[in-house]
C-alpha cells in the first residue's frame, strides 16, 4: 500500500455473543447489578409504565428510572459496563481473532503489531462514539495524513457511517449479526479477510480515490 495510505481496522475483531447484562462476574467500576427485567403491557400506574419501557431494576435506582437525566446516568453505566467486559475478554486471550485480520495487520505494518503501529486509538480516546467520525478525523490528524488517503475496514454500518462522515473509503468485512445491514456507502464488501491480501486493498482504493 502507498506510503501514504492509513488503514484503520476497526474492533471488535473477534467473534463472540453477546454476554447477557445480568451476567455480572467480574468486578468493575460501577458495575450494575440487574434484579429484574419487566415489559408489562399493562399500565395503572407510574411505576408500570416505567416497567412497560422496558428499563431494568437495578442497585443504582431502587425503581426504574423516570427522569431523562437517570435514564442517561444508567445508559452511561451500562456502556461502562460493556467495554470493560470486553476488554476482559480480550485481554483474556481465548477468543479467536476473526479471519485474516492479524495477517493483513502484518502486512501493513511489518513489525510488532500493535507496538509497531504509528497510531493506537480506543473509543475511550475520542468524546463522540461512532457514527460520529471523531476517532477517524483524530487518527487521521495525528499522522499529518489526509482523510482521502485513509482506508477504513468496518464491520457493520455504523462503522461505515463514522468512515464515510470523516471523508473516508471504507472496505467492510460483516459479521453474522450486521451481514443483513446496508453497506451501500462501502467501496468492497468481504465475509472476511481470509483471501483479502493488502495489494487487494491497495487496488480497491486506488479505483475509489480516481472514480
Amino acid at each position: 500500500m502507498a506510503s501514504n495510505t492509513i488503514l484503520f481496522l476497526s474492533p471488535p475483531t473477534v467473534t463472540r455473543h453477546h454476554t447477557p447484562l445480568h451476567t455480572t462476574t467480574t468486578t468493575l467500576r460501577r458495575t450494575p447489578h440487574f434484579t429484574s427485567y419487566s415489559f408489562s403491557t399493562r399500565s395503572s400506574s407510574s411505576s408500570s409504565l416505567r416497567s412497560e419501557n422496558g428499563w431494568p431494576t437495578s442497585t443504582l435506582f431502587a425503581t426504574p428510572p423516570d427522569s431523562d437525566a437517570d435514564r442517561a446516568k444508567l445508559i452511561d453505566v451500562l456502556q461502562d459496563w460493556k467495554t470493560e467486559k470486553y476488554k476482559d475478554i480480550l485481554k483474556s486471550g481465548t477468543v479467536e481473532p476473526r479471519p485474516g485480520v492479524l495477517r493483513l495487520m502484518d502486512e501493513a505494518k511489518a513489525s510488532e503489531r500493535f507496538q509497531g503501529l504509528d497510531c493506537f486509538l480506543a473509543g475511550d480516546d475520542v468524546k463522540e462514539k461512532k457514527p460520529d467520525p471523531s476517532i477517524y478525523i483524530t487518527a487521521s490528524k495525528i499522522l499529518g495524513v489526509s482523510e482521502k488517503a485513509c482506508l477504513v475496514v468496518e464491520d457493520s454500518v455504523i462503522g461505515l457511517q463514522a468512515a464515510t462522515k470523516a471523508g473516508m473509503s471504507c472496505v467492510i468485512t460483516y459479521t453474522s449479526s450486521t451481514a443483513e445491514q446496508d453497506f451501500t456507502d462501502a467501496i468492497a464488501k468481504f465475509p472476511d479477510l481470509s483471501d483479502v491480501r493488502l495489494k487487494d486493498l491497495e487496488e480497491v482504493l486506488q479505483n475509489a480515490v480516481t472514480a
